[in-house]
């Protein structure tokens, strides 16, 4: 069976943003040729789930496109979660992503129809543990990633899991550019995960607000901290100020509760966030521009 990441123009995966990727962040993507992914819980409901699906299997061509990504939250506290998994083997998505938990409960029914599991991981343990489950492949969160993020360098990451380990790995964290795209396969990466340059596109689904403090921030306007949702998190210094929060004396770590999370708008529509790669992106662009930038800065790279 040839594996659909073989259809992809640059070995990029638009990485899931939490009320940040939808319908058309995932089919501008996947038209583009890159992976376009977005969290199921994104969709308010399952029945906004299901329309989502629709709109996207409809709208992406399973032969001709790049394929698309459903993240899967595997945390206890996303009671959804198996609800979510049983509309995505409904709609065969070609890859699920499972996060902040195993992909245990995935894999069997989405290698049943011939979908690929990759497993988000931020460290080794983590990642021993999605092998052990049965993961295709390994995304690794590496320190600089937008939203949940992993503290350990992408260099380091990347060669200690290659001494183990020669299935699929996409690495994120920082990554902005296709120089940086081209930087990740050198250090033994397959793919790449793009996330937070992804905010500043007009398929998103952010605030234009958030959208221009992403184009104005830089890398020192970026806080670590897990005092909102209970996993590290970085987000943008300004958002923080502007929800009450002090950015240089943040509060204990929260409660981990996914669905929770999704419906308070305090600590994520309010609360905004980005990865270190902010300093990298200077406008916002239609997906298909920004795909195109992407590609001739990835083919100068290689030639250089």
């Amino acid at each position: 069976m040839i594996s659909p990441l073989e259809r992809l123009r640059l070995p990029v995966f638009q990485a899931p943003m939490f009320l940040q990727s939808g319908p058309d962040m995932v089919i501008a993507c996947c038209k583009a040729g890159i992976v376009g992914t977005f969290p199921s819980v994104n969709a308010r409901t399952l029945e906004d789930l299901d329309a989502w699906l629709q709109r996207i299997t409809t709208n992406v061509d399973a032969t001709g496109d790049a394929p698309w990504a459903m993240n899967l939250m595997m945390h206890r506290s996303n009671v959804r979660r198996l609800d979510d998994l049983a509309l995505a083997v409904q709609y065969k998505a070609p890859i699920v992503i499972t996060a902040l938990g195993s992909p245990r409960e995935a894999v069997d029914a989405v290698h049943a129809y011939g979908g690929l599991v990759l497993a988000d991981v931020i460290d080794t343990r983590l990642a021993a543990k999605a092998i052990d489950a049965g993961a295709d492949g390994l995304v690794l969160v590496a320190a600089g990633a937008g939203g949940h993020t992993g503290q350990q360098s992408g260099f380091a990451f990347v060669e200690e899991i290659r001494r183990s380990w020669d299935g699929i790995v996409v690495l994120g964290g920082g990554i902005s550019t296709g120089r940086a795209v081209r930087a990740a396969e050198v250090l033994g990466a397959n793919y790449a995960y793009m996330g937070t340059r992804f905010i500043a596109t007009e398929e998103s689904m952010a605030d234009p607000a958030y959208k221009q403090m992403v184009v104005d921030a830089s890398g020192a306007d970026i806080v670590c901290s897990d005092a909102l949702t209970g996993v590290k998190a970085n987000w943008l210094r300004a958002s923080l100020k502007t929800a009450g929060y002090d950015p240089d004396n943040m509060p204990a770590a929260g409660d981990i509760d996914i669905l929770e999370s999704a419906g308070d708008a305090k600590r994520w529509r309010d609360v905004w966030s980005a990865g270190q790669g902010v300093g990298a992106i200077s406008d916002i662009l239609p997906i298909a521009t920004l795909v195109a930038r992407l590609e001739t800065e990835y083919r100068q790279a290689c030639e250089a």
